[in-house]
């Protein structure tokens, strides 16, 4: 079940007064309503404007919504109720109209039927749980089996090829268990990529900058570069120059599509450490007309 932003929903500020939440509400029904609208998906979000309206109208549901809210959930989070949402209010939804067209979301904090959530006696479902779970890039690339330390308990965790930080991995029935029988929540891993020596992460995409010597970047050269495949062989174009950016096409996270790896060549001039270099040093000075700008 996802956070819904009824906020958001309606297009007000969390500060808007009740009069601007109404104002708003009977502005978007009349241009969603299924009866006049054309445009497409007119009813489903006719539908989600009553819903967020239903929430905000009434002070009551108002204020025990933004307490919620303001515990940092962002729309499209997942989101199970917390056992103390709701406590002290008493909600009658029995006089709603098409109440049986709310969302799983606003049942969970308001009940149907006028039956306060906290006070249902049946099976409920556990809290979902969230931790971070810290992969290295070659993990992320090929993919594991990891087996982390969760509380008191160890467990084992499938990490799929071509993962990206930030992304989410499910473990169902490992959450808080359940009320009255009612089944465990979920396990919610949020991925986080530690820093590699060579490689940075652009989304799919990885950078690698490669040093070159002034004669493979004047002259062009074959050279083998590091992949997290495996080394591969790179042909440096005569004339580059530092900066220069090379493709290698699909060298990147694997996905649909896969990602690519980004060459970036970085020009450096070995030290003269010996007479004869310095008078090779010497003698380009005197062969090429360099322009500094």
């Amino acid at each position: 079940m996802q956070f819904k932003d009824y906020y958001e929903v309606l297009g007000v500020k969390p500060e808007a007064s009740q009069a601007e939440i109404k104002s708003a509400y009977r502005k978007l029904a009349r241009k969603y309503h299924p009866d006049v609208s054309k445009e497409k998906g007119a009813e489903d979000k006719f539908k989600a404007v009553n819903e967020a309206y239903e929430a905000l109208k009434d002070p009551q549901k108002r204020q025990a919504y933004d307490k919620l809210r303001a515990r940092g959930y962002r729309p499209g989070d997942e989101f199970q109720p917390p056992p103390d949402f709701g406590d002290g209010f008493e909600f009658d939804l029995s006089g709603m109209h098409g109440h049986g067209d709310f969302s799983d979301f606003f049942e969970s904090l308001f009940g149907r039927h006028g039956v306060h959530p906290g006070r249902r006696s049946g099976p409920r479902r556990g809290q979902d749980v969230r931790a971070q779970v810290e992969i290295d890039l070659d993990t992320a690339f090929r993919g594991s089996v990891q087996r982390l330390a969760i509380g008191e308990r160890t467990i084992d965790v499938k990490i799929p090829p071509g993962i990206q930080p930030g992304r989410t991995i499910r473990l169902a029935g490992q959450g808080r268990p359940g009320l009255h029988g009612g089944p465990a929540g979920d396990l919610l891993l949020e991925v986080a990529i530690r820093p590699h020596p060579r490689f940075q992460l652009d989304g799919r995409d990885l950078v690698l900058r490669l040093p070159v010597a002034p004669w493979e970047a004047a002259l062009g050269a074959a050279v083998t570069v590091p992949t997290l495949a495996g080394d591969v062989e790179l042909r440096i174009p005569a004339g580059s120059d530092t900066g220069r950016k090379l493709r290698l096409k699909g060298r990147g996270l694997p996905g649909e599509p896969p990602g690519d790896q980004y060459v970036v060549l970085d020009v450096h001039a070995p030290p003269a450490a010996t007479e004869a270099q310095r008078e090779l040093y010497e003698r380009m000075a005197s062969e090429f007309a360099f322009r500094r700008w």
